[in-house]
């Protein structure tokens, strides 16, 4: 089964005219990207091959649990385990004509997206992956997002638990941490093993998962989805380059972004909240208390059309939108730069832009990614309303301006703007016709006035403190002789008396 465009579902048949085109290309850098033919798919293996998988699977859980990969509320190494089992048969080689391909195609986008913003080139070293490289690239970033989520989910569930059951679970508190763990473990692991089957880049959904100076794509990848789309091959290459190069810029150029985007998962996670209240009260409309088995029967019946799933939301809710709001700003921009930099040199960059989008709204998007492998849901972040509020801010004050946003996170569109960036672009206007206008400048010597007043105020506060202490000292001192002089007075007054 095929999917047209970027989607996530491809036929792995290699047709002739691959072939001829890597006869055609071999003075082309370009015309070695696509790999041979490969030699058929392997037959369905049958009940005896499940049983050996599910074997296997159990023979590591041992290892698993007992290693360090395994403690802790994720199992990285179950879940390693599971992902490259997915991955079997999907993830072949690299060939030296594939890094050359990909290296010649990063270094021509960067050219061009040099005209398209002023954020400079990242300086990250280009590099062709597997889908195997892929998982293992990127696994730090996704246990630094999921580990907060498992262990906040954990810490949620128990309490959630009324407290006789904490106190019953207490003594298997271990194991049951364990066993979490695995069940974390292989659901990460099947998320990742799909995703790193899919993947075009290092960080095409947006994500900052790649390790810091890599620019990677994934030429097996790509190469089965050019051959869904009526456009050359070099040009599908130069694209996905160009998106995971402008990307790969504003990651290295806005230092504050990639701690922001982490810091909002980190930030949901810590208000995790597991409300089982509506199953509480379906069990208390059951009467199972009365014995009737026809009652039981019949309150068996509901259960079974009952949704019994805890409901999972956060208290820090307003972080979900602000990663929403983020991935659609980082996308969008992405997309602008893109356009402005390919559009005039390659006629089908808007043939690949839509399928882009057909891409996300098909599978490929964040919100999804997050579903899957982090476990926070949300709703789609809006590109292309973000795209178009980056376009209207560059036709108003120029690329310049418009990147000068990505200055400090105050400065960026809010969820408000990307449906209506009319007050967001009037702003922007307002702030250009203002010679010598520095916002970084202002800022510092806003947080500069800021700390001088705090300062100025603490000392004042420490002068009323010395001065009240001064004020106690002598009324301490003045009555403390007082009461000496009058207590040696009468003592001295009664000692002379004549006894009578």
């Amino acid at each position: 089964m095929t999917s047209g465009g970027f989607g996530f579902t491809f036929g792995n048949n290699d047709d002739d005219d691959d072939n001829d085109r890597d006869k055609r290309g071999d003075q082309n850098p370009f015309g070695a990207f696509f790999p041979g033919a490969g030699a058929g798919g392997a037959g369905a293996g049958g009940l005896g091959d499940i049983l050996n998988q599910f074997g296997q699977m159990l023979s590591g859980m041992g290892s698993s649990m007992n290693s360090p990969e395994g403690a802790g509320p994720v199992n990285y190494e179950m879940a390693m385990r599971i992902a490259r089992q997915e991955l079997t048969g999907k993830s072949g080689g690299v060939r030296e004509q594939d890094t050359t391909a990909v290296e010649e195609s990063v270094r021509l986008a960067e050219l061009w997206l040099d005209d398209a913003t002023t954020l400079p080139a990242s300086g990250s070293r280009p590099v062709a992956w597997t889908p195997e490289n892929w998982l293992e690239g990127t696994l730090p970033m996704w246990k630094r997002m999921v580990t907060p989520v498992a262990e906040h989910m954990n810490e949620a569930q128990l309490e959630s638990l009324p407290e006789e059951a904490r106190q019953m679970i207490g003594p298997m508190a271990q194991m049951m941490q364990q066993m979490s763990g695995m069940n974390f473990g292989m659901q990460l692991g099947h998320a990742l093993g799909e995703l790193a089957g899919q993947a075009l880049t290092g960080s095409d959904l947006g994500l900052p998962v790649a390790p810091e100076g890599t620019t990677a794509l994934l030429p097996g990848n790509i190469h089965a989805i050019a051959a869904d789309l009526d456009v050359p091959a070099q040009e599908v290459l130069v694209y996905i380059a160009a998106r995971e190069a402008a990307r790969q810029r504003l990651f290295r150029h806005v230092p504050w972004l990639v701690e922001r985007l982490v810091s909002s998962v980190e930030e949901y996670a810590a208000g995790l909240v597991i409300d089982t209240s509506h199953i509480e009260e379906a069990a208390r409309g059951l009467n199972l208390e009365s014995g009737d088995p026809q009652a039981i029967q019949e309150a068996m019946q509901q259960l079974q059309n009952m949704d019994l799933s805890p409901r999972i939301s956060s208290r820090n809710a307003a972080a979900v939108s602000r990663l929403e709001t983020l991935l659609a700003l980082v996308e969008g921009w992405v997309e602008q730069v893109v356009t402005n930099a390919m559009g005039e040199r390659i006629p089908s960059t808007a043939a690949m832009n839509e399928a882009w989008r057909r891409r996300r709204a098909t599978g490929g998007s964040a919100e999804k990614a997050f579903a899957k492998v982090v476990g926070i849901e949300f709703g789609a972040p809006k590109v292309s309303e973000a795209m178009e509020l980056w376009r209207r801010a560059e036709v108003a004050v120029g690329v310049e301006r418009r990147d000068a946003v990505w200055n400090h996170p105050d400065f960026l569109p809010t969820a408000e703007d990307l449906d209506n960036s009319a007050e967001f672009i009037d702003g922007l206007l307002d702030d250009s016709g203002a010679e010598g206008f520095d916002p970084i400048s202002e800022i510092e010597e806003l947080e500069r006035r800021l700390a001088e007043e705090e300062e100025k105020n603490r000392g004042e506060a420490d002068a009323d403190g010395n001065t009240s202490d001064g004020d106690g000292a002598d009324e301490d001192d003045s009555n403390g002789k007082s009461d000496n002089g009058d207590g040696a007075d009468g003592a001295d007054g009664k000692g002379d008396k004549p006894a009578e």
